[in-house]
């Protein structure tokens, strides 16, 4: 029996659905549970893994139609280059967190079940499946909302904190506004596919075939990118993230941060390029914008963070703008008739898709052993790990280095990818176009330069130093199946960044479906060590060579230092004149990132207040300073505190119309009568 690529996305899906009801069966026994579940659910997300990248490198596209559903509305499923592209990165990211979730879940064992975690894991991963199989709208929205609800209930996992309730309400919130704006931008698209007469219009091959008038389109996008930014976090409907990310457990952190945001990724390449497909510049002018914006407040937010899932949370608003920034520009280009460069742009765009999810579901993972091993999460309270989490600390450095877009990791590839779309652009017909090219350029640069301080920040406060905390937990290592699981995805981002033509090679499949235009000939033809874009008169790069020369440059260090005996000379510490320097003398978070925000801090609602104190028993210092520092979101204040608050004041009000007395609710009863029929 031979199997093709969607038999086995199926089987992943059906694999998924089967372990979170067998999952009941060993809610008794939860370690064997964790064991079994979890090493099946790395099973499943291989086969997706599998079915996706199969399916791209052949170029191929198969559907199914499932003949159950509402009548006459069945389900139906595909694949085609771009479903198996986000179908590879879901489930190859998913192998490696279930992998790592097989030791970091063993933590609740004794403190909470686990059973609950299990069941709504893999109707998470399910749902993500799904969404990128599905051909309708019906079948989009049934799966969009598995996938918001398994997320959800992970977020409020453990339940009994406040924060983990205000952040799952205020996600649940955000997902069901931006689905109903997804199902109104569906809804305009099967109304125009039959002119309105009759739900045939539902599927999205119907979608494909009508011509859309501009105006209905327009409608359309704008709906749907409203819907999908909300569920990407693209500022400023990005509040949810920063509040959900942190509370959940690490290993649906890395998943929800990771690809769970790719989800929305694929929802705006799929209504744009692939829906809809002829559209006007200013389409990608306004992703364009937002993607900046996003990219620049993101790493800025993430700068004035201690917490350390928060600040890993605020960079996923940061790469999420990097990824929109191609996209972008590719509808741009797309618009102007220019595909060889748009197949550029949308690969970058692509490329960074893939590898955020693999050094950004490297860093939860890397922040959930850190959290495993000394239950803190503020920065601030940590310091010298490196001495005992050895080999954490040299995985978190791979992510971080990936994702401050350093060569020869992956983060540079994508993102030197993206300046060169923005760099190989011809003078366009447009003078916002001409202004906003090359702001985003330099805009892009900066982002890159604080991401590199952020994770400056970052490592060197939690690795580096000396405890700084007011206790001495009893640090220890991941375990092996964590440690399993942060290395293979820190291989994946060495691999993406040295055999950077290979794998845009194998994409090259996407770039034609969407764009009509390929860049795999250009960007290989000097074979697989370097990577030449367009020309390679024009710009090219060779991972390989510059992992080599970082690797002679290490090895040579070593023999010449270490290797040979007395040069090396250990001396103390300079310590400004102190004689015993302490470990709260060391730079922490807040004094790291404070020059940035003297620059910055008119972006931010900050309140920094300095509070003077009796210091008894000390006579050479009479007065103990208090320091205290709040920074918050300048969006929630402008934007979402006034819903909040005429919310309240209409329910409020509302809430009068609640007489407690049959009499008054048979008037309104009587009343709500009279006016249906004298207006209907």
């Amino acid at each position: 029996m031979i199997f093709t690529p969607i038999d086995i996305a199926s089987s992943a899906v059906l694999l998924f659905l089967f372990l979170a009801m067998f999952t009941f069966l060993l809610s008794r026994r939860q370690r064997l549970m964790i064991d079994i579940c979890f090493s099946l659910a790395a099973a499943a997300s291989l086969l997706g893994f599998i079915a996706g990248a199969w399916t791209v490198a052949g170029g191929v596209t198969e559907k199914i139609v499932l003949l159950f559903g509402l009548p006459d509305l069945p389900f139906h499923l595909r694949l085609d280059p771009l479903s198996g592209f986000f179908l590879t990165v879901i489930g190859l990211l998913s192998f490696f967190v279930s992998v790592y979730s097989i030791g970091y879940v063993r933590g609740f064992l004794g403190k909470r079940s686990v059973t609950s975690l299990v069941v709504f894991y893999c109707l998470f991963i399910a749902g993500m499946f799904m969404v990128v199989m599905a051909d309708d709208a019906l079948i989009f929205l049934i799966s969009w909302e598995i996938m918001a609800a398994a997320s959800y209930f992970l977020v409020l996992f453990e339940h009994e904190r406040i924060e983990n309730r205000r952040a799952a309400f205020l996600y649940m919130v955000v997902a069901h506004v931006g689905a109903i704006a997804i199902l109104l931008s569906f809804g305009i698209l099967a109304g125009l596919a039959t002119g309105f007469k009759d739900f045939s219009g539902y599927t999205f091959d119907a979608m494909r075939a009508t011509q859309f008038p501009v105006g209905g389109a327009t409608a359309a996008f704008l709906l749907a990118f409203f819907g999908f930014a909300a569920k990407a976090g693209i500022v400023p409907l990005h509040v949810w993230l920063p509040e959900a990310h942190p509370v959940a457990p690490s290993n649906v952190s890395a998943l929800m941060s990771g690809v769970m945001l790719k989800t929305a990724i694929y929802g705006i390449i799929r209504v744009t390029f692939d829906l809809i497909k002829v559209f006007p510049w200013w389409w990608g002018a306004l992703a364009l914008a937002l993607g900046l914006i996003s990219a620049v407040m993101g790493v800025l937010y993430a700068l004035m963070q201690h917490d350390l899932k928060r600040l890993l949370a605020y960079h996923s608003v940061e790469n999420i703008g990097i990824i929109l920034i191609g996209i972008g520009l590719a509808m741009i280009f797309t618009s102007f008739k220019l595909p060889l460069l748009a197949a550029l742009a949308l690969i970058a765009g692509l490329y960074h898709t893939m590898n955020h999810a693999m050094f950004k579901g490297l860093l939860f993972m890397g922040a959930g052993a850190v959290l495993h091993a000394t239950n803190e999460r503020n920065m601030e309270e940590m310091g010298g790990l490196i001495h005992r989490m050895p080999w954490t600390a040299a995985l978190f450095l791979v992510g971080c280095v990936s994702i401050s877009a350093l060569p020869p990791f992956n983060g540079f590839v994508s993102e030197w990818l993206t300046f060169q779309a923005f760099l190989l652009s011809p003078g366009l017909p447009n003078p916002l176009l001409k202004l906003l090219i090359p702001l985003g350029a330099a805009l892009l640069a900066l982002t890159g330069a604080l991401a590199a301080a952020c994770f400056v920040k970052a490592f060197g406060v939690t690795f580096l130093g000396h405890w700084r905390g007011h206790h001495n937990p009893s640090v220890h290592e991941a375990n092996w199946p964590m440690r399993f699981g942060m290395i293979m995805a820190a291989l994946t981002c060495l691999l993406l960044g040295i055999l950077p033509a290979m794998f845009i090679g194998w994409m090259d499949t996407l770039s034609a479906q969407l764009v009509g235009s390929k860049i795999g000939a250009s960007s290989g033809a000097y074979g697989w060590m370097w990577l030449t874009p367009v020309a390679p008169e024009r710009a090219s790069y060779s991972g390989m060579i510059v992992f080599w020369g970082i690797m002679a440059v290490v090895v040579s260090t070593f023999l010449l230092l270490h290797v040979r005996p007395g040069k090396i000379h250990r001396a103390p510490v300079w310590d400004c004149g102190f004689e015993k320097i302490n470990p709260r003398m060391q730079y922490n978070a807040t004094s790291f990132a404070m020059p940035i925000r003297r620059i910055f801090g008119f972006l931010f609602s900050i309140r920094e207040r300095v509070r003077a104190g009796s210091n008894p028993g000390h006579a050479a210092f009479p007065v103990r300073l208090n320091y205290s520092l709040r920074i918050r979101d300048r969006f929630w204040g402008w934007l979402y505190q006034p819903i909040v608050v005429s919310s309240f004041w209409i329910a409020r009000h509302l809430g009068r119309l609640q007489q407690g007395r049959i009499q008054v609710y048979l008037i309104y009863s009587f009343i709500t009568i009279i006016v249906l029929l004298v207006f209907l």
